[in-house]
């Protein structure tokens, strides 16, 4: 069965579907200027498969990789992630032009990788090839491959792009809450949005999208079930994850601040233009009291206050589980692998309060084994 898509104007897509040994099949194509080239396209398709033509067997690692992933994956993530997916496709049509994805072998793959590695962070690595794995699985599940040839292949990239997040100090932190509680009007709340990711360590689309019943005064807790989908015009949308709707503690601090936005409005931060302030707003609005408070972070925006937040915490010893938990991460090992550079700062400093607390057992046990001498 085919079905004829008007992607957008002067762009026309096939998706044809059909059953083979059972399974179901499906080819997406686009790119066609025209409505009948691209059913010409799925009439050709379709006769080649009654006729018993062979159609997936040599197709071509970029093509299975679209074909996969707006199949599979397009209808269920959000536009961020998809533009991700959009951008490893470029870079597999780049690099492996016509390749055939049977003719793909581990070498191949290994030398991919570490081209791609050479100039990408360790992070933009793993991440691709994550996605490509993914991919490599669902074609030997259509019995397209025999063999995974990503397994056991040697991950590199070039340490020079991998960039530190910055984050705040516990003085910086102070002065930026003291310069945003200072100049606030109840009408803006873009500070109020940035007190709020202080305190909490919520992302933008989750605080954005605060109504009142979402907070508990009497508890002092917000509940986080939703997010706001500022890439795309507004308006409610699905959190990033499960994991991600949780109810956190809030202290009375950033209770009484929420307090002055009370209003008949059924958002937290809308303002007196009855709308959210954007994420460019808020992100101006950091940056100009940043500016003022005479605080200097290269590259500092809206999400590194999240970063601030987990580093304060960890500042205070609060346990990595509980961080975890309030960050909405589904396990611990998410928080390690995303504050990997936090945690062993954090780390070499109780190292060194470990080793000044065993330096004082010599001292404090001096008497006792004295004493204990002459006991004997």
């Amino acid at each position: 069965m085919a079905r004829i898509i008007k992607v957008s104007k002067g762009n026309y897509a096939a998706r044809i579907s059909w059953r083979e040994n059972g399974k179901l099949r499906q080819k997406y194509k686009s790119g066609f200027r025209l409505q009948r080239d691209a059913t010409k396209f799925a009439t050709d398709f379709e006769n080649k498969i009654n006729q018993g033509i062979a159609v997936t067997k040599n197709i071509p690692f970029s093509d299975y990789f679209d074909e996969w992933y707006k199949t599979y994956k397009q209808p269920k993530i959000t536009n961020v992630t998809l533009s991700r997916y959009k951008i490893i496709s470029k870079v597999i049509k780049k690099y492996f032009k016509n390749t055939k994805l049977g003719s793909i072998t581990r070498p191949t793959y290994q030398k991919f990788i570490t081209f791609y590695g050479s100039n990408h962070a360790k992070d933009t690595v793993q991440k691709l090839n994550s996605i490509v794995r993914a991919c490599v699985r669902s074609a030997i599940f259509d019995n397209l491959l025999a063999k995974d040839f990503t397994q056991n292949v040697e991950l590199s990239w070039n340490k020079d792009k991998q960039v530190k997040v910055e984050y705040l100090s516990i003085a910086e932190i102070n002065k930026l809450v003291s310069a945003l509680k200072s100049g606030r009007q109840k009408h803006f709340t873009s500070r109020y949005m940035i007190l709020t990711a202080i305190y909490t360590g919520m992302r933008l689309g989750e605080i954005m999208a605060l109504t009142w019943n979402d907070i508990n005064f009497t508890w002092k807790t917000i509940d986080i079930n939703k997010a706001w989908d500022y890439t795309n015009g507004g308006g409610f949308k699905e959190t990033k994850n499960d994991s991600s709707k949780r109810i956190i503690k809030v202290n009375d601090s950033l209770l009484d601040l929420l307090k002055e936005l009370k209003s008949d409005s059924k958002m937290v931060f809308e303002n007196q233009y009855k709308t959210i302030p954007s994420s460019s707003a808020v992100n101006k609005t950091l940056r100009q009291i940043m500016k003022q408070s005479g605080i200097q972070k290269k590259g500092f925006h809206f999400h590194s206050l999240r970063h601030s937040h987990v580093a304060y915490l960890l500042a205070n010893n609060v346990d990595l589980y509980l961080i975890s938990k309030r960050l909405g991460h589904s396990d611990m090992s998410t928080t390690s692998k995303v504050y990997a550079y936090l945690i062993e700062e954090h780390k070499a400093k109780l190292d060194q309060q470990i080793e000044n607390s065993l330096d004082k057992i010599d001292q404090k046990n001096k008497p006792a084994a004295k004493a204990s001498n002459l006991m004997q």
